[in-house]
């Protein structure tokens, strides 16, 4: 049997810098990190441990001695236990400034890369209320806060309408309010969550697979459209019309309402028929006069004013002319494809999502950009010789892969095209280091730029430029 962890106590610890996944680090007094979840750079705690391994403890500040000049008043009532926003107790400044560092430490720890001086990150102008997209489980058995479980009182609405307790699958925090999206966000989820419970229509319950509301998708656009989708897990006609009529009636400035009816183990929507209950099966976004169409599974950077930002960046970096071919890896909907296509002469996007590649065909032709061509399939069997013989090899490279960053025959196909130049964009700054790593024998680093398109949260955008070395 695995012996517990023999839970110990620091007392006066000073924590001294923000470390990976929003945890802090201090010092233990026999020199091994401390990760703490719920302190500030600056702070002196006492530190509870949690967990104890070789090299390092996690633990929770249990007692504040002093407070880090750093800290702000979080502003959601739902901090500490909700995952969404785990740095609103930081100021915004310093939530950029440890979010730079994450970047040059990643490179140089990780990547052991030369590199010129980082670029000062872009900070996002909203720094509350910035996301078009949220999703958000039901739950027949809410998580409880602490003075509820000491209380004798039988607790008799256990119903959740919100996000996941971090870590832990099958727990959800009832939100009362949320400070990511934009009103009418919040109102929706509220009345959605009062009118399902006023008429008993079951929460779902992950563990025994019952019941009958599973999850809330609602996605706003800079167009002011909205759209919303709920996941029930049976078909249950006569409930499912009910709850979708009363959304409809009391939110007429719905676009798109729509459902789905999974009977699977997960929430997923990829592998899934979207219903169309109301209005159209999409909504309308625009960035620069082009028009991007999205549908429930349409990928869209979830931050639109930044994403605005993060593409005129690469667009930038790129230095186009008017005469090169560009592969877009990763496309998604097309939308940095696009929005580069009037620089360059033609540009080659591919993704793994059937859905996405037809919604970038979809958004190409009514933007009347005839110079993109728009590839579906696996990124590391697609990017052979062979699409290299139909198109050519690319003069630009741009490729911006899912967290888990690119796959190494990818990488080495990539240098086996050998491209001039590559803008790599990346939301994990740990694999595109390990990425970047593996070309640094043919590629330079001329330029890094962090972005910030996740305020009050660790999260961090990267955008590298990279020129071949000469010979």
């Amino acid at each position: 049997m695995r012996k517990k962890n023999k839970r110990q106590v620091f007392e006066q610890v000073e924590v001294v810098d923000a470390g990976a996944r929003g945890k802090t680090v201090a010092k233990a007094p026999d020199g091994r990190v401390i990760f703490i979840q719920n302190a500030v750079p600056g702070d002196v705690v006492t530190v509870q441990t949690t967990k104890k391994r070789k090299a390092y403890f996690e633990g929770v500040a249990t007692h504040f001695h002093h407070l880090s000049d750093r800290r702000t008043e979080p502003k959601c009532k739902h901090f500490e236990v909700c995952g969404g926003c785990k740095w609103q107790h930081m100021d915004y400044e310093s939530q950029l400034y440890y979010k730079q560092r994450e970047v040059e430490n990643n490179l140089k720890r990780i990547g052991h890369l030369d590199f010129p001086e980082i670029l000062p990150i872009l900070g996002s102008e909203k720094q509350f209320f910035y996301r078009n997209k949220m999703e958000f489980s039901f739950s027949n058995s809410r998580w409880l806060y602490a003075h509820e479980l000491e209380g004798d009182t039988l607790i008799e609405d256990k119903n959740a309408l919100g996000l996941h307790i971090p870590g832990m699958w099958d727990k959800v925090l009832d939100l009362e309010e949320c400070h990511l999206q934009a009103d009418p966000s919040d109102a929706i989820r509220l009345e959605i969550r009062r009118f399902a419970t006023e008429k008993n229509l079951p929460f779902f319950n992950p563990r025994t697979q019952e019941g009958l509301l599973r999850t809330l998708m609602i996605r706003t656009s800079s167009t002011k459209e909205l759209m919303v989708l709920i996941q029930f897990a049976r078909e249950e006609a006569e409930s499912r019309e009910l709850l979708l009529d009363h959304i409809a009636n009391t939110f007429p400035e719905i676009t798109s309402l729509l459902y789905v009816i999974n009977t699977k183990k997960n929430d997923t929507l990829y592998d899934q028929e979207i219903l169309c209950y109301k209005g159209r099966d999409h909504i309308w976004e625009t960035m620069e006069g082009l028009k991007f169409r999205i549908d429930a599974k349409s990928f869209y950077q979830t931050n639109s004013d930044q994403a605005y930002v993060l593409y005129k960046l690469v667009r930038e970096l790129a230095g186009l002319t008017g005469k090169e071919l560009v592969y877009d890896l990763y496309t998604g909907t097309g939308t940095i494809a696009q929005f580069i296509a009037g620089k360059a002469k033609k540009v080659i996007g591919i993704e793994i999502i059937p859905e996405a590649v037809s919604a970038a065909r979809i958004n190409a032709e009514i933007n009347r950009i005839h110079n993109t061509e728009f590839v579906s399939g696996d990124m590391k069997k697609v990017l052979d010789d062979s699409i290299v013989k139909k198109y050519g090899i690319p003069d630009l490279l741009i490729t911006d892969p899912p967290r888990e960053g690119m796959h190494k025959e990818v990488v080495d196909q990539i240098l086996k095209m050998g491209p001039a130049k590559i803008v790599y964009v990346s939301c994990n700054s740990a694999t595109q280091a390990r990425d970047l790593a593996l070309m640094d024998e043919v590629y330079e680093i001329c330029a890094v730029q962090p972005v910030d398109m996740f305020p009050q949260t660790h999260h961090v955008e990267n955008v590298v430029l990279l020129k071949k070395r000469k010979a």
